[in-house]
């Protein structure tokens, strides 16, 4: 005699497999990842309005510095992004870098001046933030929420 099961001991066995791989799953990231994916889950997104206040009552710069940046995405960027599996933000950002290269080039070309190394190392720097601000919530957005989108600004305040 097959008993059927009803859907409430269906509902049993689901969640106690979704937790099951839950941990497993926790088990796969660094302590450091677990703590940016939590708090993510907790505050949001960094545009919403539950973030920053949640971020500034960290205790020291080095938990926020956590948070909210990503020093081997500042470094490594585009290698980093490919790494974590971030390719089509990775894409979306190396367009953004080359398209403002072609006009810098292209408006320095016109009056016929050369661009200032000043302004070059300026916005590898501001190219550097980028991949590092964006790095942590990108990858909680693909491993977490299971999107992988190109828009590498998504939840972010600008």
């Amino acid at each position: 005699m097959s008993r059927k099961k009803t859907s409430s001991q269906r509902n049993i066995r689901s969640r106690t497999m979704s937790t099951a791989d839950q941990t497993q799953s926790a088990g796969k990231y660094s302590a450091k990842w677990q703590e940016r994916f939590n708090f993510f889950e907790t505050y949001g997104a960094p545009n919403d309005p539950r973030f920053k206040p949640a971020v500034n009552a960290l205790p020291g710069f080095k938990k926020k510095l956590l948070i909210c940046a990503n020093v081997i995405a500042f470094f490594f960027g585009p290698i980093y992004f490919f790494v974590l599996g971030l390719w089509k933000k990775n894409l979306a950002l190396i367009g953004i870098i080359i398209a403002v290269n072609i006009v810098i080039a292209v408006l320095f070309g016109i009056f016929g001046m050369e661009a200032p190394k000043a302004l070059g190392t300026g916005l590898n720097v501001m190219f550097s933030m980028m991949y590092s601000l964006t790095a942590n919530y990108s990858y909680y957005l693909k491993e977490v929420k299971g999107e992988q989108g190109w828009n590498p600004f998504k939840g972010m305040r600008l």
